[in-house]
């Protein structure tokens, strides 16, 4: 990398462990029962395909949120962070749910909340929470937090029953996705969180969200000679804010019109968008029929050890999510125009949208070259400097010390 380039750095464990631990004991004045982690993740393609009964194509990064937390005898819970807040929190687990909790405090203790109310012995608990998962770059770091958190809460109030299989996995991330949409107020899928609890290290993780089954995919990037920059356009984004769910929203009208519980259902999506009158629905319901499509062609080249293949796939999905979803950015855009223009096989917005980041499939070796274009083009459209990281397939959450 260039030296005027931001990389957002991945901490190891042992640094991620000192970090929280240091935090615990400078605000409790103790030492954690134990630190646990989840990763962010990056969706190579399937995009605002989760809450429509699609497929998705996410990997877990080796950025990481480490939450050190200790049991507590009482229904009290304290939390603390190093994401930008003053004082640390204190309420009991009633004050974490729906309508009570908000910020960083929804993620972080809305996993306690929704776990007690599935019948879990969960009680008072003190956490300090630290990450380096880029906040805001559509990395899913609120998904890190609530992983990592549920890891933890199961582990000290339940034995860790539910952490040690992949059925106990599922059960954590559609608990955590309970907290982001009810807790948190985000109407989002459940793919972030079955990234950060079900993947595998080298592999990218196919979930097909009409069941929450998942396929172990093989991500060989450097057998390919690839790389997968990442580029935190720096752009706000928001998930909260009513755009995400009212994307959601057209999609389940348009579910309803035709007749079935989600989009990717549709057996004929030609003839279903004929039916369709609402202009807005019939957008929204075209860019899930072609990016399913999309995901099942990338899913055949990946298999097929043609991974340098994918690049146009990845270039009509950031052009349906810009055109047909309307989710994209100039950020964005530019971030995606540059990376291609400099070499880059395919690029496109990655995450929620609204700003965030977008990925570019390069050749290994050339990671700088392209970062240096896209840092370029934003300063000539006088954005903020963006930032990058090189993604490689990681490992899931789970206990670290």
């Amino acid at each position: 990398m260039s030296n005027h380039l931001s990389l957002l750095p991945a901490w190891d464990d042992a640094e991620g462990v000192r970090r929280a631990s240091d935090l615990f004991l400078a605000t409790y004045g103790s030492r954690p029962d134990g630190v646990w982690a989840a990763p962010g993740r990056v969706n190579l393609i399937g995009e605002h395909l989760d809450y429509n009964g699609g497929f998705s194509l996410p990997f877990a990064l080796p950025h990481r949120t480490f939450v050190a937390l200790a049991r507590r005898d009482d229904e009290f819970v304290r939390l603390v962070s190093d994401l930008g807040a003053d004082e640390p929190w204190t309420g009991s687990l009633d004050d974490l749910g729906p309508g009570r909790a908000a910020g960083w405090i929804a993620y972080a203790g809305g996993p306690a909340w929704v776990l007690r109310d599935e019948g879990l012995p969960v009680g008072g608990f003190d956490a300090a929470i630290a990450s380096c998962v880029p906040l805001g770059a559509g990395l899913s770091s609120s998904a890190a937090l609530e992983t990592a958190v549920a890891l933890a809460l199961d582990e000290l109030f339940h034995d860790g029953t539910l952490g040690a299989d992949d059925a106990g996995r599922t059960r954590l991330a559609a608990a955590c996705v309970r907290a982001e949409n009810e807790v948190a107020g985000a109407a989002t899928g459940g793919m972030d969180q079955a990234a950060a609890l079900r993947t595998t290290a080298g592999h990218a993780l196919l979930i097909d969200s009409r069941d929450a089954s998942v396929r172990q995919v093989p991500l060989d990037l450097d057998a390919a000679g690839l790389a997968v920059l990442v580029i935190d356009t720096r752009a706000p984004h928001a998930l909260a804010d009513g755009q995400y769910a009212s994307r959601r929203a057209a999609c389940e009208r348009a579910a309803a019109r035709l007749a079935v519980r989600t989009l990717c259902e549709v057996a004929d999506p030609e003839a279903a968008l004929a039916r369709l009158d609402d202009p807005e629905e019939v957008r929204r319901a075209r860019h899930v029929f072609t990016e399913q499509e999309r995901v099942r062609r990338v899913i055949d080249l990946v298999s097929a050890s043609r991974l340098s293949k994918i690049g146009p796939d990845l270039d009509g999905s950031h052009a349906s999510l810009a055109g047909d979803y309307e989710v994209s950015c100039r950020e964005l855009d530019v971030a995606v125009s540059a990376a291609r223009d400099a070499g880059a096989r395919g690029a496109r917005m990655t995450g929620g949208g609204f700003g965030g980041s977008a990925i570019a499939l390069v050749e290994r070796g050339a990671e700088s070259r392209v970062a240096d274009a896209v840092a370029s083009a934003f300063a000539e459209h006088g954005f903020n400097p963006p930032a990058f990281l090189v993604a490689r397939a990681s490992a899931p959450g789970g206990r670290v010390a």
